[in-house]
């Protein structure tokens, strides 16, 4: 590493993650006075397969309605290039125009989709992107009565939304515990395809606890069940006829079923609707850390014989992390008694647990585990959150190539580093052939330890990159994300750079 005075340019490299979120494996205090029926024993897997579904099929029919949607006609402007400004073109659309754009009105628009009774007096599980934006929601019962629905409410986070008709004595559909079902288990998907009515597939579990879509909280079970568009909200339930999943998407580039569908979890489905149900809206924990993916090359420089857990690079200031003493470079293994596999499980976990509520958090510090109580408080405004971090990758970076300066005036005015940034040395260039630049190292990042040693100037960064012990770095930066800076981990591994 060489220091250097001058030149540079700004890039990015990285953005993080507050954490929210998790997946319930106990029924909700509120699940019982909803009315829900909840039967939580595992399958009898070492039963043979049947002949036939019939009879789990006549139990689960009746719980699965159909939902249509209607959006009412909505008033627009639209630019009409090459329309004469005219009073007689202006008296033909009806509307005062000019500047060549004209307010047109658009038709009433109509969406089909599904959705699951799980309570005898009418509260039905469907999809958020089934019901959003509708001004009317019509619900057709198996047995052909056509009851208008109202919306209780919609989670964006989870693609979960929960409607209510008026009715009583439904056939309720029984609720499994889907953290309880395993690779390998046969299902069947209930819903309404392309508006034809009525429908049964079957297939299996094909994977579990995937993340497939631009949702900030996902946990989804993977089936090949035959799902098309129409499904969406429908039933996933086992070879007992108890839901295990609310059909939410699939993956096509025909647009049709192509083996691979995605239902939500009914365990993160009944929570959020519980919360919908009770407050009108989700209320989820926090604990206020930002934290980055655990690679195998991370794993090793902090002295962890697997890559399982969520790597702490930053503790927001006074949040319920921070009185809790969980420090940047802190490993979570366990949240609340239940293994953390990576950042994704960990975010799942955190904002299932109530505001107010103390638990126990294993952690993994300078080679040992320890034991902290971190009373989770409520997510703060969605404009405090930051994105989930996609830029630490398994490969491994060396600081050969790199130049830093001090952290000066003149320094912090070209890069515009944030004031909360006290001491470290600024990377003023990378070589891109280099072991760094294949890491993510850029220009514009601070570095602030290396090694786990604390980097105040150019010269403590050159210092603490000469006569290492072996070829791999382990480094602390701070990085500009349009604008927001926040803090990770790389690793530089120089061995593999030739």
């Amino acid at each position: 590493m060489a220091a250097w005075l001058t030149g540079g340019l700004l890039l990015t490299a990285g953005v993080s993650v507050l954490l929210t979120a998790r997946a319930s494996d106990q029924p909700l205090p509120k699940a019982k006075s909803m009315g829900l029926v909840i039967d939580d024993h595992p399958l009898a897997r070492d039963a043979r397969a049947g002949v036939s579904y019939a009879e789990v099929v006549k139990r689960v029919i009746p719980s699965v309605v159909k939902v249509e949607v209607t959006t009412a006609a909505k008033e627009t402007s639209v630019e009409m290039p090459g329309l004469p400004d005219d009073p007689f073109f202006r008296q033909f659309f009806g509307l005062p125009g000019g500047g060549g754009r004209q307010r047109v009105l658009t038709p009433p628009e109509h969406g089909l989709g599904s959705g699951v009774i799980v309570t005898k007096d009418g509260y039905i599980l469907t999809n958020c992107h089934v019901v959003n934006d509708a001004d009317k929601v019509k619900v057709t019962l198996q047995d052909g009565r056509e009851l208008t629905a109202k919306v209780i409410g919609k989670d964006t986070g989870s693609d979960v939304a929960v409607v209510k008709i008026d009715a009583k004595d439904l056939p309720a559909i029984t609720l499994a515990d889907s953290s309880k079902i395993e690779v390998g288990d046969v299902v069947l998907a209930v819903g309404n395809p392309f508006g034809l009515g009525q429908t049964v597939t079957m297939g299996i579990v094909s994977a579990t606890g995937r993340v497939a879509m631009d949702l900030k909280y996902q946990d989804f079970i993977q089936t090949d069940a035959a799902i098309n568009p129409g499904n969406s909200g429908g039933a996933l339930v086992d070879t007992d006829g108890r839901l295990i999943g609310v059909n939410t998407a699939i993956f096509s580039r025909s647009g049709g079923n192509e083996g691979i569908g995605l239902a939500i979890p009914t365990d993160l489905a009944r929570e959020v609707m519980v919360s919908l149900v009770k407050d009108g809206k989700v209320t989820r924990g926090y604990i206020g850390v930002h934290i980055q993916p655990l690679t195998a090359a991370l794993a090793k420089e902090f002295d962890l014989k697997s890559d399982k857990g969520a790597l702490v690079d930053e503790v927001e200031p006074n949040s319920p992390a921070a009185k809790a003493g969980l420090r940047s470079g802190d490993v979570i293994l366990q949240f609340d008694g239940k293994p953390i596999a990576d950042a994704r499980r960990l975010s799942l976990e955190v904002a299932g647990v109530a505001p107010g509520e103390k638990v126990p958090v294993r952690i993994w510090r300078d080679g040992s585990p320890k034991t902290l109580d971190i009373t989770v408080a409520e997510i703060p405004g969605e404009a405090q959150l930051a994105k989930n971090s996609a830029i630490h990758q398994d490969s491994s970076d060396t600081l050969q190539g790199v130049a830093v300066t001090d952290l000066d005036p003149q320094a912090r005015r070209q890069y515009s580093v944030d004031k909360k940034i006290t001491q470290g040395a600024v990377v003023m260039q990378v070589d891109p052939a280099s072991a760094a630049a294949d890491a993510g190292l850029k220009a514009g990042d601070v570095i602030i330890e290396i090694n786990k040693q604390p980097v105040k100037s150019a010269d403590d960064a050159v210092k603490l990159t000469s006569n290492a012990k072996d070829r791999v770095t382990l480094l602390h930066v701070w990085s500009n994300d349009g604008g927001r800076w926040a803090s990770h981990y790389l690793t530089v591994d120089e061995s593999k750079a030739g």
